[in-house]
């Protein structure tokens, strides 16, 4: 049977970015989580001295880069991983999307991904590319409910993706019995924590804080220093995995631009920026919050990430998203978008200017 990719999730947002679009100052988007604020200025003066564009970058990372990756793991999290146990990606999504086809050539008694109910689509599209079944995990209480994973699903399992700070929901998962679980069912855990920097409740974590044996943290700078156009992150834990997949990955041609790892390993030796973008971030989650419930909106702070998930009574996802592009020119993702039972919430991404929120605020207020 050939393979149609589906719409793009996010293209199915037309429609209300035109019902938005009738406000005066016009709509404001925050259906997609793209950084929209200046990233450190140090960073991008060393990208465009462009440093090792001549020659090809090495697949797993120069030692700067995974110096810099190793430390900033070793300052943030409080973990001591081996510059040798860690290697780049062209930024995290592609990774999402390819481990579970690479995973497969390795194990290929096994042909299943198990992946958060309320989660980033990629999860499951990672596992439909690869030819492979996707199993969604049942979340409760925000996180993976893994006493339901039947055991015919364990058995056949390659990975099983965790995200913590999650994406869409804020939530934070118990990390630790997630690694447990893995180990006890021999499978990999991979956990993606690339809003790890925007931990509101408590300190980042990691799941390599439980040791490496049978997991990978995977992170990303897009968040962290407003670097999503320059596609890279890393992926660290196994040291057996991380060698099979740095081998597998350089045969395929996967590589971050010199320019990019030089100007990459620069950003994770900063904490400063972020401290910075933190509090930009806090303030606007906690300004629209507040204008949310004003106007009638169930919008709780979350535990993590830069994203609000909010319901209102008698309205699903699609109808609210709806309610908010009339009302206030507020252009949101519907919940639907992130797994069915998502499907009365919407997702609200604030990577706008502290002006555009204001202005959202005001109107909803209003």
């Amino acid at each position: 049977m050939s393979f149609s990719p589906p719409a793009y999730p996010y293209d199915r947002l037309d429609k209300l970015k035109e019902l938005a679009s009738t406000f005066e100052g016009g709509p404001v988007d925050c259906s997609i989580g793209t950084p929209v604020d200046a990233p450190p200025a140090f960073v991008v003066e060393e990208l465009a001295r462009a440093s090792g564009a001549r020659g090809y970058p090495p697949s797993a990372g120069t030692s700067a880069f995974r110096d810099a990756a190793r430390d900033w793991l070793a300052r943030r999290v409080g973990v001591e991983v081996s510059a040798n146990a860690l290697a780049a990606c062209v930024g995290t999504k592609e990774f999402v999307g390819t481990l579970a086809g690479y995973l497969r050539l390795r194990q290929p008694e096994r042909d299943t991904v198990l992946y958060p109910e309320i989660s980033y689509p990629t999860y499951a599209m990672g596992a439909t590319l690869a030819g492979l079944r996707s199993v969604a995990v049942p979340i409760r209480d925000g996180r993976l409910d893994l006493s339901r994973v039947a055991p015919d699903d364990a058995a056949r399992a390659l990975v099983l993706w965790s995200n913590s700070p999650s994406n869409p929901t804020g939530a934070l998962d118990d990390l630790g019995a997630v690694a447990e679980w893995g180990r006890r069912h021999d499978v990999l855990v991979a956990s993606d924590e690339c809003y790890a920097e925007f931990t509101w409740s408590r300190r980042p974590r990691s799941i390599l804080e439980e040791g490496t044996e049978g997991v990978l943290a995977v992170h990303s700078i897009s968040k962290r220093s407003n670097l999503a156009g320059l596609r890279a992150g890393f992926y660290a834990g196994d040291a057996k995995i991380v060698d099979y997949l740095k081998a597998v990955r350089q045969h395929a041609g996967f590589m971050v631009p010199g320019p990019v790892q030089a100007a990459v390993a620069l950003a994770y030796q900063d904490d400063e920026h972020v401290e910075r973008q933190r509090e930009r971030y806090r303030y606007r989650l906690e300004v629209l919050a507040d204008a949310l419930r004003s106007a009638g909106v169930d919008a709780p702070m979350p535990d993590g990430t830069f994203y609000l998930w909010c319901r209102r009574e008698e309205m699903d996802g699609w109808a609210l998203a709806e309610f908010l592009a009339k009302t206030a020119g507020l252009v949101v993702s519907p919940g639907e978008l992130y797994g069915p039972t998502g499907s009365n919430f919407v997702r609200v991404a604030l990577v706008q200017p502290d002006d555009r929120v204001e202005l959202i605020a005001q109107r909803l207020r209003s």
